[in-house]
């Protein structure tokens, strides 16, 4: 099975420092870890559209704004329709249980965080340094896949 995945970094700047949304994955028969809000693609659907959808349903928020979607153009054509964007970056699975690829989204959310959403608990919002402190420190509480997106992240964005 193959999975198409997109991700979101929510972004807030809140007393001088910028914050993003992390949260609990539970799941059934799993350990809990850390990971940002995404999930998979349906059938069809665009990757703005499923980062909507997923944000939505695992913290309560709702992206108003995704770098780079100004940019977005759809085309149509005899029997496509077809979505071009510039991800913030792009992962794929090279081993592993599970065959994936996915795209990391920055954006900017508003609305009350849930307490909890679909398979998803303690989502809250974690100042970047406190994100790189606790990544370092504990990177195998985080998810494999975002535990090398927020890797990536704060090695392009915050660089020590």
């Amino acid at each position: 099975m193959f999975y198409v995945n997109s991700r979101a970094i929510i972004e807030r700047e809140r007393d001088g420092q910028i914050e993003i949304v992390i949260q609990n994955r539970v799941k059934p028969n799993e350990r809990v870890s850390i990971e940002l809000p995404g999930g998979r693609i349906e059938p069809f659907e665009s990757l703005v559209q499923a980062l909507r959808r997923e944000v939505k349903e695992e913290t309560g928020l709702d992206v108003y704004e995704i770098e780079g979607e100004e940019l977005r153009t759809v085309t149509e054509g005899h029997s496509f329709e077809v979505e071009c964007m510039k991800p913030f970056a792009a992962y794929q699975t090279i081993k592993g249980p599970v065959d994936s690829v996915g795209y990391y989204f920055r954006c900017r959310a508003k609305g009350k965080l849930l307490k909890t959403g679909d398979e998803t608990t303690d989502i809250r919002w974690i100042t970047t340094s406190e994100l790189r402190d606790l990544i370092e420190s504990h990177p195998l509480q985080f998810t494999d896949i975002d535990r090398a997106g927020i890797q990536y992240y704060l090695k392009q964005i915050y660089p020590k």
